[in-house]
């Protein structure tokens, strides 16, 4: 029987869980402490975020004696313990367990190569495809051009290991993409999926986002699918902005 964690004590629990685990991500200790709403503000280089030695820095800050500090311009995020600065621009950085959109630029005798926006091709090796592929005939199942939405499986120096073993993953067909900075992002899909869902539901669309900052959108009408890119593009127009969610709903209240 699974023992149910105390919210009051989740502070606490994140620090001994770093104290146990000493090489635990961001990513993870942000989920842990997901209980917590995240806190946002614009930053410059040098500002301080926050002072205490109760918060710990994480991606795109610095600590200077109690005080941590923004490493680079962009949108602070408190969210649990953990403070970053997310770059409102700047490129694609490929990581492990990404979902990425791209499209075949080529095929060669053991997979496909794939443009997904990044300084190097991603590789999707034919044993990574959830089904048999006759080596013969490889352009049946993804022919150049073909837009995919796949899962970063490894980055490595020599390019980027992609994977198709994963729900949504896949072959792209009808619908249209379109591309967003990649580092606006986050603020698109929103926390736990909550802005992209949001987007789904009052159009109709199937929406999947790739972190490369590539989108594709598919739905019942032309008109559900343009309405979801203004959508889309609204927010990342305007990432900066609190009550974020609150003006979607607003926006397609007015019918915009």
């Amino acid at each position: 029987m699974k023992k149910r964690i105390n919210r009051s004590v989740l502070p606490l629990f994140c620090f001994i869980t770093i104290i146990m685990k000493k090489d635990i991500s961001e990513e993870e200790l942000i989920e842990v402490d997901s209980s917590i709403p995240a806190k946002r503000k614009v930053v410059v280089p040098g500002e301080i975020i926050l002072k205490g030695e109760d918060y710990l820095p994480g991606e795109g800050t610095k600590r200077q004696g109690e005080d941590i500090i923004a490493t680079r311009f962009g949108l602070s995020e408190e969210a649990g313990r953990v403070v970053r600065v997310i770059s409102v621009f700047g490129a694609f950085v490929p990581r492990r367990n990404n979902v990425v959109i791209g499209r075949v630029i080529d095929i060669t005798f053991n997979g496909w190569l794939v443009d997904i926006d990044s300084a190097s091709s991603g590789f999707l090796p034919i044993d990574e495809v959830p089904r048999f592929i006759n080596k013969n005939e490889m352009d049946q199942f993804l022919s150049i051009g073909d837009a995919l939405a796949a899962k970063i499986w490894s980055v490595k120096s020599k390019g980027i290991d992609l994977a198709l073993k994963g729900k949504g993953l896949g072959k792209l067909e009808g619908g249209f993409i379109f591309r967003i900075i990649p580092s606006r992002v986050p603020r698109v899909i929103g926390r736990e999926g909550s802005m992209i869902n949001l987007i789904k539901d009052k159009t109709g669309c199937d929406i999947i986002v790739g972190q490369n900052g590539w989108i594709w959108i598919a739905g019942p009408s032309t008109e559900a699918e343009i309405k979801a890119r203004k959508a889309v593009e609204f927010i990342a127009d305007k990432v900066h902005i609190e009550g974020l969610t609150e003006k979607v709903e607003q926006w397609f209240e007015e019918g915009k």
